[in-house]
C-alpha cells in the first residue's frame, strides 16, 4: 500500500461504538489520510457518549506515546501541529423514532468499559485540547466550511454512522456539497444478506432510513448526491472481514479473555489495554451469536477510503486494483412495523442480486453464479442508475494484516 502520495484529506462522520473506535485508530495510524474533522453523531449510543469516546481514543494514544515514545511514527495523524476539528453533529434522525445500538455497544458505546476500567474514563474534556481542535459549531457547519476552504473534489467524507449529518449538509447547501466533495465512503445497508439490527436491516440505515431515502433515492429538496462519487459498503462485503478473537489473543494480547477476567493496565501497552477493555465485552456478545470474532464493518470503510482517493472532475470514476463494485438499484423501507431500514431490490430485474429463492445466509457464505464485474459502464454526467456498491476487496486477510500492523504494531506472522 503506497503511502508516498499526498495524504487524502478526510472528514470522519462517526457514532463511536466498538468498530468505529478501531476504524478511527486505523485512520490515525494511516499516513495515506489527513484527518480534518470528526463529525460525531448519535447512533451506536447517544451523542454525548459518542463525543466522549473520541477523547478516550486520544487520551489512550497520548498515554501510549508517553510510555513508548519511539512509536510516534506509527500515528502520523496524532500531531499537535495538525489538530482535527471535533464537533457534535446530529442527536437524532431526520424523522421517526430515535434508536441506538446500546444493546450491542453498551451505554457508553464501548461495552460499558469504564464500569470495569475507571482508569479509561474521561470526565471533563479540555476545551484547549493538545491534539484536537474543539469546535462550538455544529458538525454540519464544520464540514461545510471545510468543503468551502479546501480545493474542490479533494476531500473524502467517510460515513461510519447514520447518514443524518450528511443529509443535513445537503439540506443546508446541496450545491456546495455536490460541487466540492471529492468522494463519499459509506458503511451501511444490507442488500443480499440478513441485517444485523433486525432480520432485514443494517443498523446505520435502520437508524435513519429517511436520510438514506433523501440522499440516495429521491428528494424534493435537492437532486441528491453525485452518484459516481458515492461508494457504499453494505454488510454483504463488510461482514466477511473479521478480527478473530483467538488471533487477537495470540498476537496482540495473550491475557485477553472476557469481562469476568478484565484487562489489567500494567500488563500491556496502553493501546492494547484500551482495545481489550471494550473488546472483552464484544467477545462475550459475539459468542452468544456463535462467533468468536469481531466483524470489521467500519474498518472496511476506512480501508476503502485509504485505497480509493478522490478523482479529478474531468476523469472517469476509478477504483484501486483488486477493488470491484457495481451499481445497485434499491428502495428503502422507512416506516415498516418489521422492515424499517430494509433495502428493497426488485429481483425480477436486478441481475446483480442473488437468485430468487436463495437462502441469503447460505449465499453469503458460499459463492454464487452472479458474476462480479469490474467497472465498465458509462456515466450520464455525475449520475447513473443505482448506488455504487463495493462487492469485492483485496481480501479479509489483507485487511487483518494491515489492522494488526498499524493499530497494534503486530503481524500475522508473529
Amino acid at each position: 500500500m503506497a503511502s508516498a502520495r499526498t495524504p487524502i484529506p478526510v472528514i470522519i462522520d462517526t457514532d463511536p461504538g466498538v468498530d468505529d473506535i478501531i476504524a478511527i485508530l486505523l485512520a490515525i495510524a494511516s499516513p495515506e489520510l489527513e484527518i480534518l474533522a470528526f463529525n460525531v453523531s448519535y447512533g451506536n449510543t447517544d451523542l454525548e457518549a459518542s463525543y466522549l469516546n473520541i477523547f478516550k481514543v486520544y487520551q489512550t494514544i497520548e498515554r501510549h506515546l508517553e510510555q513508548y515514545p519511539s512509536h510516534k511514527d506509527r500515528f502520523p495523524n496524532f500531531d499537535p501541529k495538525r489538530k482535527p476539528i471535533l464537533a457534535k453533529g446530529s442527536a437524532g434522525p431526520l424523522d421517526g423514532e430515535l434508536h441506538s445500538a446500546q444493546y450491542f455497544h453498551g451505554r457508553d458505546g464501548l461495552g460499558d468499559m469504564t464500569d470495569r476500567h475507571p482508569d479509561l474514563s474521561v470526565e471533563n474534556p479540555l476545551d484547549n485540547h493538545q491534539y484536537l481542535e474543539i469546535s462550538n459549531q455544529s458538525g454540519v457547519e464544520v464540514s461545510l466550511n471545510i468543503l468551502r476552504e479546501r480545493p474542490p473534489r479533494t476531500v473524502t467524507y467517510i460515513a461510519l454512522g447514520p447518514l443524518t449529518n450528511l443529509a443535513q449538509m445537503m439540506r443546508a447547501d446541496s450545491q456546495l456539497v455536490t460541487d466540492r466533495i471529492g468522494r463519499i465512503v459509506c458503511m451501511g445497508g444490507a442488500l443480499d444478506v440478513p441485517g444485523n439490527t433486525s432480520p432485514v436491516a443494517e443498523f446505520n440505515f435502520f437508524a435513519d432510513p429517511y436520510a438514506v431515502k433523501e440522499l440516495l433515492i429521491s428528494a424534493d429538496l435537492h437532486e441528491g448526491l453525485p452518484r459516481n462519487r458515492f461508494l457504499m459498503l453494505p454488510l454483504d462485503i463488510t461482514t466477511p472481514h473479521e478480527l478473530p478473537f483467538p488471533v487477537y489473543k495470540k498476537i496482540v494480547d495473550p491475557p485477553f479473555d472476557s469481562p469476568g477476567l478484565p484487562s489489567i493496565a500494567g500488563e500491556k501497552p496502553p493501546i492494547t489495554h484500551f482495545t481489550s477493555s471494550f473488546l472483552e465485552k464484544t467477545r462475550e456478545i459475539m459468542l452468544l451469536f456463535g462467533k468468536d470474532a469481531m466483524e470489521l464493518h467500519d474498518i472496511v470503510a476506512v480501508w476503502c477510503a485509504i485505497e480509493n482517493p478522490p478523482f479529478a472532475d474531468n476523469k472517469p470514476m476509478t477504483l484501486a486494483a483488486r477493488w470491484w463494485g457495481s451499481p445497485r438499484v434499491f428502495e428503502i423501507e422507512r416506516t415498516g412495523e418489521l422492515t424499517r431500514g430494509m433495502l428493497v431490490t426488485d429481483r425480477r430485474e436486478d441481475m446483480s442480486a442473488y437468485p430468487l429463492g436463495a437462502n441469503r445466509s447460505e449465499a453469503q457464505r458460499e459463492p454464487h453464479d452472479i458474476k462480479t464485474k469490474e467497472i465498465a459502464f458509462s456515466f450520464n454526467g455525475d449520475f447513473f442508475d443505482g448506488v455504487f456498491c463495493i462487492n469485492k476487496t483485496p481480501g479479509p486477510k489483507v485487511l487483518l494484516q494491515l489492522l494488526l500492523q498499524r493499530v497494534w504494531g503486530c503481524s500475522l506472522s508473529s
